[in-house]
């Protein structure tokens, strides 16, 4: 990060609040109240150009200090996940690190951790936002219900400042239908799973490369956000209905009728902001495909760890819906992977340098 950065621990605290929301959310929202405690790297409300360093307290680890010591401590006090649950790391984790039962592998495997990245995602807006660059989130399905019309950048952007968060949907109507769906799978003990769009706002041409495969922006964003906990696939722009269209109802046609940024445009952004790698001067829009959740109240078959006899899976506490809260981690780790283009590109060791740079490159492609 560079210095000079304005850091609202407010606006971290907020995005911390904003994962945990949402309607099917469960009971370990009702115990943790996250908030982020920074250690280094920010002096008088700004960055100073080091490391920053932040804690996040687990308020129900008091709960869990003689069942999980350091120490060999009490065997008998030992909780074991004694069958391992389908769509878990569970099962794969105990075999790899050879663990007779599959605590050590739920815990790490959980997604809390993304609570860490949310905290450093809201540092990584806070730097784009001082280039004129957002990044938002909206659910679009949940289950079967999906929203039924396009959804405008200030309506997505207007999302994130709401006190009541139900699904994050733009259109009430589509989001009730959301919660229909929700509350179906709650009444009969299974999940829900859905779609979440994250949105890149103001970000000029030019940023990534096509250079060097493992550099292209596609490729990183859809790391970033498959590595989420229950993401199984990842969409750039029209990526899914592409594959089953002909191309000149795909490609977006240019023109030359005056933009943000140059003088170039666009028909559409079915490329969802992203040529070969670069962006386009479009937003950017990148989806992610998020299963539904593993832990049921009602458990699939499994096998006991110890006499590998059938056994109904282990519960552990466990939300129903997640789609709005992943939406909000995909929104961190989209912004942490585009802030870091955004440094590789334009340098800096502050942010006035780093503006300075940015700006003369904004002039340059203006005048081209």
């Amino acid at each position: 990060m560079p210095a000079g950065v304005t850091v609202d621990q407010e606006f971290i605290n907020r995005e911390l609040w904003r994962r945990q929301k949402g309607y099917g959310r469960g009971g370990r929202m009702r115990i943790e109240r996250d908030t982020a405690h920074i250690l280094s790297g920010v002096r008088h409300g700004k960055t100073i150009g080091s490391p920053i360093a932040m804690t996040l307290a687990n308020n129900d680890w008091k709960n869990w200090t003689e069942i999980l010591p350091v120490e060999a401590g009490d065997a008998e006090k030992h909780k074991a996940v004694a069958s391992p649950r389908p769509g878990h790391a569970d099962l794969a984790g105990s075999l790899k690190y050879d663990f007779p039962d599959a605590r050590y592998v739920l815990e790490r495997a959980s997604a809390r951790e993304s609570a860490a990245r949310v905290a450093a995602g809201a540092i990584a807006k806070l730097l784009l936002r001082a280039l004129g660059v957002e990044v938002a989130s909206h659910v679009i399905r949940v289950g079967k219900a999906e929203l039924s019309r396009p959804a405008t950048w200030d309506e997505i952007a207007a999302l994130q400042a709401k006190d009541e968060v139900l699904l994050n949907c733009v259109d009430p109507e589509s989001e009730a239908a959301m919660k229909a769906e929700v509350d179906a799978v709650l009444r009969t003990g299974d999940t829900v799973g859905g779609v979440f769009e994250v949105i890149v706002h103001g970000l000029p041409p030019g940023v990534g490369t096509h250079v060097n495969w493992d550099e292209r922006m596609d490729g990183l964003l859809a790391q970033a956000v498959m590595s989420l906990q229950a993401v199984k696939a990842v969409e750039i722009g029209r990526g899914v209905t592409a594959a089953e269209s002909v191309g000149s109802s795909v490609h977006d046609a240019i023109g030359y009728e005056g933009h943000s940024f140059t003088k170039f445009s666009r028909e559409h952004n079915n490329a969802g902001g992203l040529e070969g790698g670069i962006s386009n001067g479009e937003d950017i829009v990148v989806r992610g495909y998020l299963k539904p959740i593993s832990t049921l109240r009602r458990p699939l078959a499994s096998v006991s760890f110890e006499t590998r006899e059938p056994v109904k899976a282990a519960y552990e506490r466990s939300d129903v819906c997640v789609v709005p809260a992943a939406g909000v981690a995909a929104e961190a780790m989209v912004a942490l992977t585009v802030a870091r283009l955004v440094i590789d590109k334009f340098g800096g060791d502050s942010l006035r340098e780093l503006q300075r740079n940015f700006n003369g490159y904004c002039e340059q492609i203006r005048a081209y």
